[in-house]
């Protein structure tokens, strides 16, 4: 269950982060997301961190996930 909780703590994380940038990008606050980020891949391995020292993953998530970053292209 841990899991599954910290995928979805930084999929918050991406998301939030999504939201704020764009929020600010003009008067219209109406945000869509679509199949794309713009999150880069030092941010979601920084983010990736600090749900590792939170706690929120273990070890073994965090090199999974770290892995999965790593090999995404730019």
């Amino acid at each position: 269950m841990k899991g599954v909780n910290a995928k979805l703590a930084v999929a918050g994380i991406v998301a939030l982060s999504t939201a704020v940038a764009a929020s600010g990008c003009g008067g219209d606050t109406y945000v869509k997301v679509q199949g794309t980020t713009t999150v880069s891949k030092g941010q979601q391995l920084i983010d990736l961190q600090d749900a590792l020292n939170e706690g929120a993953i273990n070890r073994d998530e965090y090199d999974r996930l770290r892995a999965i970053i790593l090999k995404r292209q730019n």
